[in-house]
Order: structure tokens, then C-alpha cells, then sequence
């Protein structure tokens, strides 16, 4: 009696002690963010704020901000048939049948099964059937069975949003293809243009040449810009077959099943609403899936430190029971058992060599990590907002100057042609003022694809576009046409 007094009482104390000890770290950091973005802002005024992640907001068709049709069938098809994205989705499937199976612990398990029996010793032996309905129940003393279920479940929350940070991106990077093949058909117009200027030019100079009015020097550079122009035409179409390649791709297509026709770049300039708030970057997947991922590290610290102290597990039994089979079934053949039939009902590790310490080490080193991954994608999130902050900036700046560049040099272009063509000029001022109005045009459209590039790559960075006061249909971006 005084063992089993004493057994009680230490099982007493690790209950007791363990009610104390299941404590697990935070599942939400606080950050040190700035309140503004150093683009829209003089200074930063840094400010702790408790993590908040928006990423099941709705964004809308945020392409329709560039109103182009185009544009926005091929990101709708990319949706649809995108391998990628078909991938993730698989993903968020898998982790919601996990977290079925792993929350089903919590619950009742019933088993029913028929059966007989075979015992005896030497002299003699006999059969017994039975056919019983057992069940078994885990009372979940110390938060184990909870902690594992809450962490399946932020597990697929955290897959739920890294399928929407593959849509945001699939988007994303098909407008940036799209918007890139645009502006290589720009420069293949201005260059295809140049070389029908350069073809006539080498015509206009060997008639010349022929006629005593020039040297053959002057032939020479008109063969050699003339050929050089149509090997830069020869490699931008290089450029723009691979773009295609890689737009097929994302569109789920061989690459020999698609073509996008040829237009110019014509994409609407998207300007940024000033104060643009920093917690936009709580739209961001990929900062919500790292938040999901800190959660549920936290809660299997909860279920590592649980491992340490007792289980309670319930078992029953109740059917039928006879020697005979044709009596199996009666009222009489009835039976019942409450508890196990081997083993105990309530257990708790003593020696397991060290498992369920190594287990929580583990567990902490795993928060420890995913909180420094947590802190680096808000970071990244940051820095990809001001990068593309600072390229609209610094391309629109680019673009005014490109435009008086542009005006400058095709009329350096035309007074240079005229001049030659009245004999006032040699053929090298000619050519330094085509090639000088060739490079600026081509300057400003690779400017304005930038610029076009840069818009989405903020949308995206932001998790999806900004609100506005002005907004209209769901879309959150101003427009200049």
C-alpha cells in the first residue's frame, strides 16, 4: 500500500510540474519596421508593430491597370493550364489531407471486427468467436495532440500561401515577359526602319561613288553600318524568339505551340499614390507563409515539451462473445471490457536515451531558424519595395531626358543628310548622327519597357497593388494613360 501511495504521489508531482512547463515560445513577432518607405520619405521614423499578415485580401485583376487585353488573356490562361501553379496547388492539397489525418488522433477511434479464437494445451483446446466493437480515446492532458494539429494546419495555411506567392508571381512574370517582347518588337520597328535607311543610304553612296562624287571610303562605311545595323536586327530577334520561348512556358505551351504577334510597346504609365503605407508588405505570400511556418514551429515546441509527461488513453471493447458460431450473435453472447487488454491506461516516460530532449532541441533550434527567415523576408519584402521605388523614380527622370535626346538627334540626323546630300558634309558626319539618333531611340524604348517592368515588379512586391481612394473594379493603382 505505501508503494502505491508513494507511485501515486509522484505521478501527482509530474502532473503538477507539467501544467507548469508546456509554456511555448510566441507565434507572432513584434518588428522594428519603418512607418514609410525611404523613397517616399525624408526620414524613418521606426516603430514596433505586431505582425499582421494580410495575403487572403483580395487584390482584383491588378493587370487591368495597364489596360491591355492582351495582357490580361494571357494571364488568365497562364492561371488555367500554368504547370508551376498546378504544382503548388497539389502542394496545398497534400498539406490540408495531412493536417486531416493528424487532427483524426484527437478523436475517438472505433474499430469493428469478427473472428475466432484458438486456445488450449495438449489435451485439449477450443475455439472461441468473438466479434467486438473497440474504441480507443487519448485524453489530451498536456496540449500534445492540439500543438500537432494546430501545427498541420498552420502547415497548410503556410502551403495555402506559398501557392498564392506562386500565382502572384506567375502573374507577374508574365506581364514582365510580355511587356519585354513588346519593347523588342519596338526596337525590331526602329531597327528594320534603319536598315531600309541604311540599304538606301549604301545605294544613294555607291551612285555617288560611281559618279566621281565620293570616294570609295565612303562605300565602305556605308556597307559596314549597313551590315552592322542588320546584325543588331539579326540578334534583338534573338532576344525576342527566346522571350516567346519563355512565355510559352509559363503559359504551359511547347514553345512550338505559341507565338505572340508582334505590336509596339503601348503599356499605360502607373503611378504611385505618395505615403504609401509600409504595411502593405502584409499582403506579401511569401511574408505570410514565413509567418505560418513561425507559428507552427511554435506549437511543436508545445507538442515536444508535452512528450515528456503522461498519456491518458481510454480503451473499450463491447460485442459478442461464444463458443459457437451459431450462437455468436445472441442477446446472451454479449460482452464487455473497459480498459486495456495489455499495458496501462495512464503511462509516462521514465528512460527513452535521451529522445524527447533531443526532440525539443531540435524543435527550438527549428523556431530559432524560421524566426531569422521571418525577419529576413519582411527585409527582402523592403528592399524589393524600394528597388522598384527607385527604378520608376529614376526612369521617369530617364525618360525626359531620352525624350530631348531623341528630338535632338533625329534632327542632327536630317540636318547631317541633307548636308551630305548637297555636298557639305562627309559621309562620317552622316553616319555619327545615325547612329547617334538609332541609339537614343532605342535608349528611350528600352527606358519605357524598364519603366513598364519596374510597375509590375512594385505591384508584386507589395503583394498585389496599394489602395487608393480613387480606386475603382477592385484595382488599387492610378493610371496615366
Amino acid at each position: 500500500m505505501k508503494k502505491f501511495n508513494l507511485s501515486l504521489s509522484t505521478m501527482v508531482a509530474a502532473l503538477v510540474l507539467a501544467g507548469c512547463s508546456t509554456a511555448r515560445p510566441p507565434e507572432q513577432l513584434k518588428l522594428d519596421l519603418p512607418t514609410a518607405y525611404r523613397e517616399q520619405a525624408t526620414a524613418l521614423d521606426g516603430a514596433w508593430k505586431l505582425a499582421a499578415p494580410a495575403d487572403n485580401k483580395d487584390r482584383g485583376a491588378w493587370w487591368k491597370v495597364f489596360g491591355d487585353d492582351q495582357l490580361s488573356e494571357l494571364i488568365v490562361e497562364a492561371g488555367k493550364a500554368n504547370l508551376n501553379l498546378a504544382i503548388a496547388l497539389a502542394r496545398v492539397k497534400d498539406a490540408r489531407a495531412i493536417a486531416g489525418v493528424v487532427d483524426a488522433d484527437r478523436g475517438v477511434q472505433v474499430d469493428v471486427g469478427v473472428g475466432p479464437t484458438r486456445s488450449g494445451n495438449a489435451q485439449a483446446a477450443s475455439t472461441t468467436y468473438r466479434a467486438p466493437l473497440s474504441f480507443g480515446y487519448e485524453v489530451d492532458l498536456f496540449g500534445r495532440l492540439s500543438d500537432a494539429s494546430r501545427a498541420a494546419k498552420l502547415d497548410a495555411e503556410g502551403q495555402e500561401a506559398a501557392y498564392r506567392s506562386v500565382l502572384l508571381a506567375l502573374q507577374s512574370d508574365v506581364a514582365q515577359q510580355y511587356f519585354t517582347i513588346r519593347s523588342l518588337d519596338s526596337e525590331l520597328e526602329v531597327l528594320q526602319k534603319t536598315v531600309s535607311l541604311r540599304q538606301e543610304a549604301l545605294e544613294l553612296t555607291q551612285h555617288r561613288y560611281k559618279a566621281g562624287d565620293t570616294s570609295e571610303l565612303d562605300v565602305a562605311q556605308a556597307k559596314t553600318e549597313w551590315a552592322t545595323t542588320s546584325a543588331e536586327l539579326e540578334g534583338v530577334k534573338r532576344q525576342r524568339a527566346q522571350r516567346d520561348h519563355a512565355l510559352a512556358i509559363l503559359l504551359g505551351k511547347a514553345p512550338a505551340e505559341f507565338t505572340l504577334p508582334a505590336a509596339p510597346l503601348a503599356a499605360a504609365v502607373v503611378t504611385v499614390p505618395s505615403g504609401l503605407p509600409s504595411d502593405l508588405l502584409e499582403r506579401r505570400p511569401d511574408i505570410a507563409q514565413a509567418q505560418r511556418q513561425l507559428a507552427a514551429s511554435s506549437a511543436r515546441i508545445g507538442a515536444a515539451k508535452a512528450a515528456f509527461f503522461p498519456k491518458l488513453l481510454l480503451t473499450g471493447s463491447a460485442g459478442y462473445e461464444s463458443n459457437e458460431l451459431r450462437d455468436l450473435f445472441k442477446w446472451s453472447s454479449r460482452s464487455w471490457m473497459l480498459g486495456p487488454v495489455v499495458g496501462t491506461i495512464l503511462s509516462m516516460p521514465l528512460f527513452d536515451g535521451g529522445r524527447n530532449r533531443s526532440n525539443l532541441e531540435r524543435a527550438d533550434a527549428n523556431y530559432e531558424a524560421l524566426v531569422a527567415n521571418y525577419r529576413q523576408q519582411v527585409l527582402v519584402g523592403f528592399q524589393d519595395v524600394e528597388d522598384n521605388l527607385t527604378a520608376l523614380r529614376t526612369l521617369d527622370r530617364q525618360l525626359q531626358f531620352e525624350d530631348q535626346a531623341v528630338s535632338s538627334a533625329q534632327l542632327a540626323a536630317r540636318l547631317a543628310d541633307s548636308r551630305y546630300r548637297y555636298g557639305s558634309a562627309s559621309y562620317f558626319e552622316v553616319i555619327d548622327a545615325q547612329r547617334s539618333s538609332l541609339s537614343t531611340q532605342r535608349s528611350k524604348i528600352r527606358s519605357t519597357g524598364q519603366r513598364a517592368i519596374a510597375s509590375v515588379g512594385l505591384i508584386r512586391a507589395l503583394g498585389g497593388g496599394w489602395d487608393t481612394p480613387a480606386a475603382k473594379d477592385g484595382l488599387a493603382l492610378a493610371v496615366q494613360p
